[in-house]
């Protein structure tokens, strides 16, 4: 089992917890986390070298760049998930090895500002497809093949907790490491 100060360092905001009912006010703060989300994974990143960005936030864990890549991966493929549900009778979605992405070479070696560009662009439709969905629309499932049925309104409280999950782990490692 994992000590409480690795478990920090792993979920520095805790885990996500999926909830069977979501109100429209925590759909708007769900948008709103992933509006601000490109923002603030730029400025988490500001200034850092390229050893900085190389550090991995835990031991065992990512580096920053790996991490702000991965936000860029897990991101797209959420979108994606969006779009199915929203066309599709409940789309069983394609699961991926985040794992062994990370180990890529866009991954590992990329700029980091490549993903942070990335992400500015596919937050703006993100958010665009977000604030036009209907009460009726956020219901609406993807089938994931290990979690089962999963509801739009879920997903963006999954993906508000994702960005934010990852932006601390920088700035923890940042308060940590390279404050000066």
């Amino acid at each position: 089992m994992e000590s409480n100060n690795t478990d920090s360092l792993r979920y520095p905001i805790g885990t996500y917890t999926a909830k069977p009912i979501i109100s429209p006010e925590e759909l708007k703060e769900y948008i709103q986390h992933i509006t601000h989300l490109p923002a603030q994974l730029r400025k988490a990143v500001k200034d850092l070298n390229e050893k900085e960005l190389d550090t991995p936030y835990r031991a065992g864990g990512w580096t920053v760049r790996q991490t702000v890549n991965h936000v860029a991966d897990s991101h797209i493929n959420s979108y994606v998930r969006f779009r199915l549900a929203l066309t599709e009778d409940k789309p069983v979605i394609k699961t991926y090895e985040e794992h062994l992405w990370a180990e890529l070479a866009d991954a590992k070696h990329a700029p980091v500002d490549m993903s942070l560009i990335l992400l500015e662009a596919l937050h703006l439709r993100w958010v665009m497809l977000l604030e036009s969905l209907t009460p009726e629309q956020w219901q609406r499932v993807f089938v994931h093949p290990t979690l089962g049925e999963v509801t739009l309104s879920n997903a963006a409280g999954l993906y508000s907790w994702h960005g934010r999950h990852h932006v601390a782990h920088i700035t923890e490692l940042r308060k940590r490491n390279f404050d000066r």
